[in-house]
């Protein structure tokens, strides 16, 4: 009897668990990632209780959470990991000796975080405050970070492995013990009958999320081995079924990709929420929330009834910084710009840029239809509930029909697909924006306010 073939276990990162790897039958470098996250999220219970502010200083947080987040580095990825280490130490070479108001060009060439701070400090020294906006005055940083505090925030054990991205300042609140007052402070407290700050416990938001991230694994350990993605691209399958079984089959194949990054997201927000990180303030009922940092919201993606709202809801992070550092600075096209930035960041594979281009149609087009036409069904909720219906259904498929590519990752898979749906989406979007007038943006008029306040100030100065 001939033996099963082993999985395949190349990697740069530890051995140590193939053994599991060959069990599981599940490839190794995944089997490294689930163990690092779920033991970061022992570590982090431990680090929130026997590391909380009111026991040791910011200076053992900072080094626990940096020399734990190394290890987990050099676990998952081995000698690789020095390429991570050597583009952090640059990096913060160059915020040191760079002029400020230059610091923020040559760290584009690094991830998320990195360009987050590079901009913050940026804003913070480099920039006056009458030229920020709102939300860049509240994320600046006016004092450059020390080398522990650099390598905390761009290492640390919670989120070295799957992230989230989070802003630098709530991050240092968080080592300091000021992040969650920080957002109770913004309620008074007094006035519902409380004496004194809570002290609210992550414990429910954890667990809550940690099923989620169970359901999340059972469903992609089924559907996406049920559902594979190379069959909507099958000769045989294309030729043998009609256009709307194609179209059928695309949604479930793309449902059925979607449960690994929820997984991945969910526990990677459990990580952070069981060390005392991701509090983001209190509703009107009293209720404590912890999802500064969540990546998702399942319900939202499920219902969107527009492209924005589903981007909005769909790795919200990296939303959140592709918006602050290009979005609100680019001063022409800035969905263009921001599409392919986020066709730049994600890596080289064609697949990605045929899903942003083809976002970048679908944005502008659903954009039209709403600024022209959503006005005419609120005026009746029989009539709004259609609205969102048909906006819902036709928003799901063009979600599909846009990431396909970005699941398939090559050119010829992709034009192979786009050819037996015969281009529709672009053809219908294409058409959408010619025929349809284009309404002035919302960005556009914040900027040309911005510029005449920046002005108006200036000659204040100068009188």
């Amino acid at each position: 009897m001939a033996e099963t073939p082993s999985v395949p276990y190349r990697t740069t990162g530890s051995t140590l668990l193939h053994p599991l790897s060959q069990l599981l039958g599940i490839p190794l470098d995944q089997v490294n990632f689930v163990a690092c996250q779920l033991f970061a999220l022992l570590a982090a219970f431990w680090f929130r209780i026997y590391l909380s502010p009111s026991n040791v200083s910011s200076v053992v947080r900072h080094a626990f959470a940096t020399l734990f987040g190394i290890y987990f580095a050099v676990f998952c990825f081995g000698w690789y990991s020095i390429h991570i280490f050597v583009l952090v130490m640059m990096s913060y070479g160059i915020m040191n000796i760079a002029s400020i108001p230059n610091i923020h060009s040559p760290l584009m060439i690094i991830t998320q975080k990195i360009t987050t701070l590079a901009f913050q400090v940026h804003d913070g020294i480099g920039r006056q405050a009458e030229d920020l906006t709102a939300e860049q005055n509240r994320l600046a940083v006016k004092i450059r970070p020390s080398l522990l505090e650099y390598l905390s925030y761009l290492l640390n054990f919670m989120s070295v492995i799957a992230g989230p991205c989070s802003n630098y300042k709530d991050y240092i609140a968080f080592i300091e013990g000021r992040h969650v007052h920080m957002k109770l402070l913004e309620v008074n407290w007094k006035q519902k009958g409380y004496d004194r700050l809570p002290d609210p416990s992550p414990t429910g938001a954890v667990i809550y999320k940690l099923c989620i991230t169970f359901v999340s694994l059972l469903l992609f350990l089924t559907l996406t081995k049920t559902y594979p993605v190379t069959y909507i691209v099958d000769s045989q399958f294309i030729n043998n079924t009609s256009f709307l079984s194609r179209l059928g089959y695309l949604y479930i194949v793309m449902q059925a990709s979607k449960p690994k990054y929820y997984f991945a997201w969910t526990l990677a927000d459990a990580v952070n929420n069981a060390a005392g990180y991701g509090f983001s303030g209190v509703d009107d009922q009293g209720n404590f929330h912890w999802d500064l940092l969540s990546n998702l919201n399942i319900w939202n993606i499920e219902t969107a009834t527009s492209f924005k709202m589903y981007i909005e809801n769909w790795n919200i992070q990296t939303a959140a910084w592709l918006k602050r550092v290009c979005y609100d600075r680019a001063p022409w096209y800035p969905t263009a710009l921001t599409f392919i930035l986020s066709a730049l960041w994600h890596g080289v594979y064609p697949g990605y840029y045929f899903t942003f281009v083809t976002g970048i149609l679908m944005t502008l087009a659903s954009r039209a239809v709403r600024n022209n036409y959503r006005h005419y069904f609120l005026s009746s909720k029989p009539l709004k509930v259609i609205y969102d219906i048909v906006t819902w259904f036709v928003t799901q498929l063009a979600v599909c029909y846009t990431v396909a590519p970005f699941v398939m990752l090559a050119v010829e898979p992709t034009i192979k697909l786009y050819k037996s749906m015969y281009f529709h989406m672009h053809i219908l979007s294409l058409l959408l924006l010619l025929v349809l007038p284009i309404k002035p943006r919302d960005h556009t008029m914040r900027q040309l306010q911005n510029q005449v306040t920046h002005n108006s100030v200036k000659n204040k100065k100068e009188k």
